[in-house]
């Protein structure tokens, strides 16, 4: 008798989700049946996220960092559904769908189910911040922030005053490229609560993301909280001083919750609500259920915690397929083992910083080693060329048009 065909489903378009889809059409299926891959996702297209900020000063363009899911996927057997996840059901291993074409309810059925549904800014905590701040996680956020910077460019005004809270690496990558793009317009501020930029980066990026923002004319206000906005204006407390300050926009890069499917999920979960993992990426209790990326709280063998990085979701991935595999072949599963593999900023046009593996490296030639690194991590050998070839052809075309 014919064992049914395995199903598959992948919630989550991202670095984990996406990733893990591609690996798994790779995998050799000769001892059973090639099984239904399902990838769900609410946008129609994978945003390669380390990249969104080149958008903002033109260095990009979208169809580079965004190509539709339907293009990367077009080769493979894996089938795609644009629709938002509504409800996971783990008695009846099944998963309810809004479709996002046709507003219609649809139901998933899973043998194997991968969680990588990502995080969501969390903005509530702020007084007005929901409302009149910017997010900047997404396509549609970069789109939005355009749109506002465009408005704020062409009106009269001398000054276009920028907050950016949170100087973690997305702070400080969008202080430089904001401060670029406004040029002597721009009052570009970037608020933190701790004592230092960067906090968790070595100190090479530190020394170096520091003299990038000052040579771009960036006001780093450290030990500094918000506590309320308003459509024109942010409040700062500093050492117990409350100051409100105008400003024509704020980015709120700092904070993240896991989405509302994963919050009403009945599973081990850790205090920010990120899904407990076992070393194989696995759920407790629920070995057919595996969670990755910003949605997990995965700990590998050594008891290592691992960052949410795009980094590890790349090396989430590759274990997450190769584990489904071992378990629907009879096989062992792998522990996940993280390789930490440095970190890499974007500083403004033709500058970065790059510090891992013990090197060290600023400038345009660590902006060229981040280009060239984020090329080979792009998700499929085609969309690799289209993107590397317009990469060395757009400038000797916009040489001989000039």
């Amino acid at each position: 008798m014919t064992e049914p065909t395995a199903q598959i489903c992948i919630l989550g378009g991202g670095f984990a989700g996406l990733y893990t889809a591609l690996r798994l059409g790779q995998l050799p299926w000769d001892d059973i049946s090639q099984p239904v891959i399902t990838l769900v996702d609410q946008g129609d297209r994978f945003v390669f996220t380390p990249l969104l900020y080149e958008l903002l000063t033109g260095e990009l363009q979208s169809w580079e960092i965004a190509p539709p899911f339907s293009e990367l996927l077009k080769e493979t057997s894996i089938h795609f559904i644009q629709a938002t996840v509504q409800e996971i059901q783990t008695k009846t291993a099944t998963v309810q769908l809004n479709s996002q074409q046709t507003n219609l309810q649809e139901t998933l059925n899973y043998d194997r189910l991968v969680i990588a549904l990502g995080g969501e800014t969390a903005v509530s905590n702020i007084p007005g911040m929901g409302e009149y701040g910017y997010q900047f996680r997404t396509l549609a956020d970069a789109y939005r922030l355009d749109e506002r910077l465009r408005e704020l460019e062409v009106s009269d005004q001398d000054k276009i005053r920028i907050s950016l809270v949170g100087a973690g690496p997305s702070g400080v990558e969008l202080a430089c490229k904001l401060a670029e793009r406004l040029g002597k317009r721009g009052r570009v501020r970037l608020i933190d609560r701790n004592r230092e930029i960067l906090k968790s980066s070595p100190k090479f990026n530190q020394e170096t993301a520091q003299k990038a923002l000052e040579e771009r004319g960036v006001w780093v206000d450290l030990e500094t909280t918000p506590i309320a906005m308003g459509p024109n204006s942010l409040t700062l407390r500093y050492k117990g001083d409350v100051t409100e300050i105008p400003v024509d926009l704020v980015l709120w890069t700092i904070g993240t919750q896991v989405a509302a499917p994963i919050q009403n999920l009945d599973l081990a979960k850790n205090d920010q609500g990120r899904l407990i993992t076992t070393p194989t990426l696995q759920v407790p209790d629920h070995d057919q259920i595996f969670a990755l990326g910003d949605a997990a709280y995965i700990c590998d063998r050594e008891g290592q915690q691992i960052p949410q990085t795009a980094q590890a979701a790349f090396q989430q991935a590759d274990y997450a397929a190769w584990n489904i595999w071992a378990s629907l072949n009879q096989r062992p599963l792998l522990p996940f083992s993280y390789s930490h593999l440095g970190e890499m900023l974007t500083l403004g046009s033709d500058a970065a910083a790059l510090a891992g593996l013990g090197l060290t490296l600023d400038g345009p030639l660590a902006y060229l080693a981040r280009r060239l690194a984020y090329l080979y991590r792009m998700p499929t050998l085609d969309h690799q060329l289209k993107v590397g070839l317009n990469w060395v052809f757009r400038p000797l075309i916009e040489q001989l048009t000039r």
